[in-house]
């Protein structure tokens, strides 16, 4: 992606997994911690989102899980579940 601000459209046409690298890899650079830590925060929603109700449950109830599904957020029902998540982060601090 280029230094410019990303528009939703053109990253709505990528995939899941590249959304979550994309954003993980932004916020790595800008040091944003808020993010990370909203991403853990809407993993387990995500998750229920996938009908995965047990696993939601366990991620809500263990925190360090979370950390572990961080590395998983961007493969699968999960990273689909969690595109406008991405797509949200992306189009406003990409460029800034």
């Amino acid at each position: 992606m280029t230094p410019e601000r990303a528009n939703a459209d053109e990253l709505s046409t990528l995939s899941s997994k590249q959304l979550h690298d994309q954003a993980v890899d932004l916020a790595k650079d800008r040091n944003d911690i808020a993010f990370v830590w909203e991403l853990l925060r809407a993993i387990p929603a995500a998750v229920a989102a996938t009908g995965q109700f047990d696993r939601a449950e366990f991620d809500l109830l263990h925190g360090l899980s979370l950390l572990q599904e961080l590395t998983h957020a961007g493969q699968g029902e999960v990273a689909n579940a969690l595109r406008p998540f991405y797509i949200d982060y992306l189009t406003q601090h990409s460029g800034s």
